[in-house]
């Protein structure tokens, strides 16, 4: 009975000041919606640009990389142990083979292990594309198409033709878009390239790859890897690389140096090789939360400056609350009852219109040629963000209300009641 008559009068003091209340409101109701709108858009963004490259990068690469032999001779000759340095310039890496040794059997166990999710090995290979007289630098990448797209969404970045063509077409080859318009190679057409052993091999177009990056488009191909194994001249166990797909990114950097310790070869993980990325992203999102939380608390402080004004306003009317029998732990929960109903009905509304605005931001249409898979502005409709702002205005507007009601629970009804 007490808290429903307590209720009464901050809903009273509340319509009482309805122009002075509305503005607060919309204070909040704006800072939400806001803050939905711009962190629902920066994280699609993001999500997009990561997936240009994160989600195209395995988890772990294994390879062999071209480096120096550790142990030069003279560091091994019994005539030289006894020295104390030895000065060896010049150094030259071993003439090793790129192929991974033992491929087969590799990628068995990492297919057993339980903290893999997925395996696909790859043959990247240096190629020369024949346009006429002149030639291209390029590479083309021997995948297995299923594969790539259960783990790297392939198919994804191919905007013409299929990626299970490549499987399909004896000697098939999906174009990088910027090579394919520089070669002016249509769909279907019959294209050259010459290997590093200077073989010249006919492959077909069956489709174009676009990434989004100039860079990767202009000499990056892909073929089978059967195809690519058959453009060296090289057996069927013949691979350079091997892609792994982890069921938590997160452990990627120590399970990189366990598999190269394991199996004796390279690894990279995605953490080392993408850096720069991830950096931005972070970057990208915690200015997000920065720019939202301010409006958030530039909204407390209205709120806060509303109530004092309304305290002011209301010394009598608090005077004669506490003459009457109101403790001042009363007239603090109703002040504070006041603030939440502003923050509450101010941030309900603003997640209904953020929720809006990211609609209206997802149906903006945004094309670019670099991008042709993406028809409209990225948003992402993550709950957590919905959450975190109404926790966040409720938590500011009450801080808001808080610090103006324990002001006006300690108001002595004596002094103002004499004052009068």
């Amino acid at each position: 009975m007490k808290y429903a008559l307590l209720i009464d009068i901050s809903r009273a003091l509340l319509l009482a000041r309805w122009k002075q209340t509305l503005i607060a409101a919309i204070g909040v109701t704006f800072s939400i919606t806001m803050f939905i709108a711009l962190l629902s858009f920066m994280s699609g963004l993001n999500q997009l640009l990561d997936g240009l490259i994160i989600n195209r990068t395995p988890h772990i690469r294994l390879y062999n990389d071209i480096k120096t032999s550790p142990a030069q001779p003279v560091t091994v000759s019994a005539k030289f142990k006894a020295v104390s340095h030895h000065f060896v310039r010049s150094v030259k890496p071993k003439a090793e083979r790129p192929e991974i040794r033992n491929s087969r059997a590799i990628i068995t166990a990492l297919q057993k292990d339980p903290t893999v999710l997925g395996v696909a090995p790859k043959l990247v290979t240096q190629v020369f594309y024949n346009v006429g007289a002149v030639r291209i630098n390029g590479i083309i990448n021997g995948i297995q198409p299923e594969q790539e797209k259960r783990l790297f969404l392939f198919h994804n970045y191919v905007t013409a033709g299929h990626a299970g063509d490549l499987d399909r077409v004896s000697g098939g080859i999906i174009l990088g878009k910027d090579i394919a318009d520089k070669m002016t190679a249509a769909i279907g057409d019959v294209i050259y390239v010459t290997t590093t052993t200077n073989a010249t091999i006919p492959l077909k177009v069956v489709g174009y790859f676009q990434s989004g990056l100039r860079e990767i488009d202009q000499v990056n191909s892909y073929v089978s890897i059967s195809t690519a194994q058959k453009l060296l001249g090289k057996p069927s166990s013949y691979i350079t690389d091997i892609q792994i797909k982890l069921r938590d990114i997160n452990d990627a950097p120590l399970l990189a140096g366990l598999f190269s310790r394991r199996f004796s070869v390279d690894a990279i993980d995605i953490q080392t090789e993408n850096s720069q990325y991830e950096t931005g992203s972070s970057i990208r999102s915690l200015i997000s939360y920065a720019v939202g939380i301010t409006l958030l608390v530039v909204a407390g402080f209205g709120i806060y400056n509303i109530l004092n004004m309304m305290i002011y306003e209301k010394m009598d009317s608090i005077a004669i609350l506490k003459a009457t029998g109101f403790s001042g732990m009363d007239v603090k929960l109703i002040f504070t009852g006041i603030a939440a109903g502003i923050g509450i009905l101010g941030g309900l509304i603003g997640l209904l219109l953020g929720f809006g605005a990211s609609l209206l931001i997802d149906q903006v249409p945004f094309e670019t040629s670099s991008l042709p898979t993406i028809k409209t502005y990225p948003v992402n409709y993550n709950p957590v963000f919905y959450l975190i702002g109404f926790v966040f205005s409720a938590a500011t507007t009450f801080l808001a209300g808080y610090f103006p009601a324990r002001k006006a629970s300690r108001i002595d009804p004596v002094i103002i009641i004499r004052g009068k």
